[in-house]
């Protein structure tokens, strides 16, 4: 317990109200690692591009550095800073203006090889990003930009995936030697025919152990008898992740050709993505980029037939398909795909001789060998290259529920005679500039594994951006400053020092949300300033504590001790119940509410750290231990003496 010296108090294995030394300097290097990595949100950001290789994968050197800023030195345009970083090359300048006109020089002049974007990028000083200290990212409601929420269609999957099956089932059965009259895929499984029972019953035998990503089951159909087999759970499971994962690279990759940085692309629920991507103000554009489901693929022509002939009788030859031109006119091809978009590693524009715009096409893979054997078989035959796209569209049915609809055209964009053998390398001509940078960046990213639709789309101003930005500081400024002067006034000295604890905790808060790379959004906002308030209740009950025991007349430092000790319970109580709210808004909450949740979150174990630990040291060190009249902590406290 305790024991009086003179007018101390001391436990029985030393002083009360005294901070270990290895505490207090553990306390002030946590305070100086958070000033360090906090730091950097006060420098604010330089408008700069980013320039790239529209080639993926490749990095940029030096010499290509000192390239691009000899042209903007030839235009007497004025930057900041050139640097490599990574496998960009970014240039730093001094007003958005110039950012602007620098942008639109170098995109001029680089053509389709490189990817030239405006960007915004942190003015951390060297020393600061040395040590991996960078600041918080502005979500879209602060900095600008627009968010989109895409529809996954999964069922064109699966569909897609029965057809292809329909070959493998075929051929299990051809091998096992057992006669059926007919096998469609009927977008609910595939339905095959059968003449007799047996058979039916012999085939269901074998799919069971050849095919087994079906469900396979006998049944009859107009009285004949049938086996229909229907994707199992377990491999619809596996499509659908498949699917989506895909579908995100995919995105991520066409954003990145995009130029933006620090966008976010992820699942939200079972077949839909959310896009963000801050600085964006092109909605149509982005909407064209990313949901547009095109490739290429190249076909024989079949120059023994007469397409006008078939397209008149509707008669198509076996083994043909008819499709149009851009000019409308009928065009025979083989079914057979000579190449096709997924063997295609590279994508470039570029203007022939006769400053015609072309898309520079490198093949890699499986798509070599068969290319090079096509050509070596055809020369002198023509060759057409056609573009695919997938459009969708909305619309709502009779009970009010959303649909969407998807249409798949195909143009023959290119037709040409092949003049000699290649396997690496090919030009694709007939378009517009727009349409081959457009499909030279498509190209480049990867196709989508299915269509997607825009459910719906928001966009954040720059100019509203900052008017956020501007309010959320105001809030928390105001907030801050009203706790301040409150607890000043209403517990003097002690009300003080739980202001600088706020302070702490607010240092804390940002160096967290700096090293974890998290955004802060408007609500992520409301969080501080709900932390800011939050904040002083433990030190709220702290003080009240010690003015209870001063009133019980306990003595200056064991109340002291008394109102630091024995409120702790009751704070972290207090803070576990809104904890738990916190993680399950984290757990539950889509985009914004993430944010506060997370914000909330930090903001509560911090303020436990500030107000237990930092304000006691503090009090410790101006009071603990010495001999006291009166307790500096607000009100006056007409203390009740004890009998005896």
């Amino acid at each position: 317990m305790f024991n009086t010296k003179g007018n101390k108090f001391v436990r029985s294995h030393g002083p009360i109200n005294k901070t270990a030394a290895w505490k207090t300097a553990l306390l002030v290097v946590v305070l100086i690692i958070g000033i360090i990595y906090a730091i950097p949100n006060l420098f604010g950001s330089d408008p700069a591009i980013q320039i790239s290789s529209s080639t993926p994968g490749t990095m940029l050197s030096q010499s290509e550095l000192r390239m691009f800023t000899n042209d903007l030195k030839a235009d007497r345009i004025i930057y900041k800073k050139a640097e490599l970083d990574g496998k960009h090359i970014v240039i730093r300048f001094v007003s958005p203006d110039t950012r602007l006109l620098a942008k639109d020089k170098l995109a001029k002049a680089l053509g389709g090889k490189y990817i030239v974007a405006g960007n915004d990028v942190p003015a951390t000083p060297a020393w600061l990003e040395a040590l991996n200290a960078r600041p918080m990212k502005l979500g879209l409601d602060l900095r600008g930009g627009m968010s989109l929420l895409l529809q996954v269609d999964i069922d064109d999957v699966i569909k897609r995936r029965e057809q292809n099956s329909v070959r493998n089932v075929g051929e299990a059965l051809q091998t096992a030697k057992i006669n059926y009259t007919g096998m469609v895929p009927s977008g609910q499984g595939i339905v095959i025919d059968f003449a007799n029972t047996a058979e039916a019953s012999r085939a269901l035998s074998i799919l069971n152990n050849k095919v087994q990503d079906f469900t396979w089951q006998q049944t009859t159909r107009d009285k004949q008898p049938v086996v229909i087999g229907q994707l199992s759970q377990l491999a619809l499971t596996q499509l659908r992740q498949y699917t989506m994962q895909q579908t995100i690279n995919t995105l991520d990759r066409r954003v990145n050709e995009l130029g933006v940085s620090e966008s976010t692309v992820q699942q939200q629920g079972m077949d839909r993505v959310s896009v963000d991507l801050p600085g964006v103000s092109d909605a149509t554009e982005a909407q064209d980029i990313l949901g547009k489901t095109a490739t290429i693929e190249a076909h024989a022509v079949d120059y023994k037939h007469d397409a006008q002939q078939a397209q008149a009788s509707g008669v198509i030859p076996a083994g043909d398909v008819l499709l149009r031109d851009t000019a409308g006119q009928p065009v025979l091809l083989k079914s057979d795909v000579v190449l096709s978009g997924e063997n295609i590693t590279s994508a470039t524009t570029n203007f022939d001789q006769t400053g015609e715009p072309i898309v520079q096409i490198s093949v890699a893979g499986a798509g070599q060998p068969k290319l090079y054997q096509f050509t070596s078989e055809n020369v002198g035959k023509p060759m057409a290259v056609v573009y695919t796209e997938t459009k969708s569209s909305k619309h709502k049915d009779k009970h009010g529920k959303l649909q969407i609809s998807y249409r798949k055209t195909s143009t023959v964009i290119n037709q040409a005679t092949i003049n000699g053998v290649f396997s690496a390398n090919f030009e694709v001509t007939g378009l517009t500039a727009g349409e081959a940078q457009q499909l030279a960046l498509l190209l480049r990213a990867g196709a989508l594994p299915a269509p997607i639709a825009v459910l719906s789309e928001m966009q954040v101003g720059p100019s509203m951006g900052k008017e956020n930005v501007h309010r959320g500081m105001l809030s928390v400024q105001i907030g801050l400053l009203l706790v301040v002067v409150f607890m000043a006034l209403y517990y003097s000295i002690f009300g003080l020092i739980a202001d600088v604890g706020l302070v702490i905790n607010l240092v804390l808060i940002v160096a967290i949300m700096s090293l974890l790379g998290g955004t802060l959004t408007f609500p992520g906002i409301a969080g501080i300033v709900l932390t800011v308030g939050m904040a002083v209740d433990a030190n709220v009950l702290i003080f009240e504590r010690i003015r209870e025991e001063l009133r019980n007349g306990t003595p200056i430092q064991l109340a002291m001790h008394a109102g630091y000790d024995r409120a702790i319970v009751t704070i972290v109580d207090a803070q576990l119940t809104t904890l738990i709210a916190a993680i399950v808004l984290f757990g539950i909450g889509t985009g914004p509410i993430k944010g506060f949740a997370v914000v909330l979150t930090i903001g509560l174990l911090t303020s436990m750290l500030t107000a237990i630990n930092y304000t006691r040291a503090i009090a410790n060190h101006l009071y603990g231990g010495k001999t006291l009249k009166k307790l500096p902590i607000g009100m006056r406290i007409k203390q009740v003496k004890k009998a005896g």
